[in-house]
Parts: C-alpha cells; structure tokens; sequence
C-alpha cells in the first residue's frame, strides 16, 4: 500500500492547521503540525532566558521542543508569538526541525502542515496544497481563535503583526515562505473549513489515481 503523505504550506492564519486536522480525521491518517513545534522551541527559549537571536543555544532546545506539548493557548501568546519568526528563521534551527519532522513522517502517511513542507521537508509527497487567504480574513481569523482563548487583541495589531510575521517569512534566508513549484493553490478567504477539506480531498482523489 502507497503512503498518503499530504503537504499543507501557507502564512500565518491561513487556515491550514485547522484544515490539515480535519483533513487527517477525515482521510484517518496522522497530522503534524510544524508550526506549533516551532511555537514550542520559542516558549522554551522564553522560559529559559535564551535570546530569540542565538541560534546555537536555541538548537539545543530543539529535541526537547519536539517531545513536549504545550496547550495550544500558551503557544499563541502574544511574548511567543513575537518571537517566533526569528527563532525559526535561524539556519541551525530549520536543519534540526526539518529531520525532526521528516521523521515524523517517515513510513506512514501524514498530513502536515508548516510553510516549508512541500518546498523542503516533503518535498516528494505526492499532494502538496498552498493555502492563503485575505489578510482582512487571516486577522478576523486569528482574532476570534485568540478571543476563543482568552486573549483580547486589537485589530490593527494583530495585522500590523501577521504582515511583520509575513515579511520575515518570505524574506528569511532559509527556507523562505513559497509555494512549491507542484502546489495546488487553494484561497480559503470565503470557504468554511469544511469547503477547503472537501477541495482538498478532491486534489488527493486526482493524485491519487494518477499513481
């Protein structure tokens, strides 16, 4: 039986950790969330007192970043979240994250979701999706997930801070924010979460029969 490896890149807010969940449930298969493994080593670089910009101390956080699991509320903190593009733009970082993740995946299918996966970490997976949405729908998006938990964040912060969080992902030197090549582009600004899973699972039943 062939693996079902599916690779869900997009920017912040995107959408694509909530679909690739759904996405996982739905076809019964394993989900990663690179993301959150990225938030993890940013929350442990703040309990620790290590600098955002030392990038040689912060990979040595990294094997225990990967084992821990941190309430989703914690990792979308305001003090992480202002961080976490400089912690995952470091080259040592990314090398050690990236095997980390390629091990998750290996010799099972998986739906994982991140902004290099396709581009880098899977770069063979059979179905790669590039999810993107208006940045008026990502701020409404991660204002109501951030209300849902507690946290009160004003509008125009937040997208002061998801374009701030953009332009250093697309911009860093190390596996920049980019679809692949091969990428089905998907634009959730006006689907439901459903509507974007079923898009997604018409792109996997294509693949698929193509194999």
């Amino acid at each position: 039986m062939q693996l079902l490896q599916i690779a869900i890149d997009g920017p912040a807010a995107s959408g694509k950790t909530t679909v690739a969940q759904r996405l996982a449930e739905r076809l019964q298969i394993a989900f990663v969330d690179t993301g959150a493994m990225y938030r993890t080593l940013a929350y442990l670089a703040l309990q620790n007192g290590v600098s955002a910009s030392d990038g040689a101390a912060l990979e040595r956080l990294v094997d225990a970043a990967v084992k821990l699991r941190i309430p989703d509320a914690t990792l979308q903190s305001n003090d992480v979240t202002a961080i976490v593009s400089i912690v995952a733009a470091h080259p040592e970082v990314r090398t050690a994250m990236v095997e980390a993740q390629r091990s998750e995946a290996r010799g099972r299918s998986v739906v994982m979701a991140g902004r290099d996966i396709g581009t880098v970490v899977l770069p063979n997976a059979p179905v790669k999706i590039y999810l993107t949405a208006s940045i008026t729908a990502r701020v409404e998006r991660r204002r109501q997930q951030l209300q849902r938990e507690g946290i009160t964040v004003d509008a125009e912060r937040l997208r002061d801070e998801i374009e701030a969080r953009d332009r250093l992902d697309r911009t860093r030197a190390v596996s920049p924010l980019e679809p692949a090549r091969d990428a089905h582009r998907i634009d959730s600004s006006d689907l439901s979460i459903e509507g974007v899973v079923d898009a997604i699972v018409v792109v996997v039943n294509t693949e698929e029969a193509r194999r």
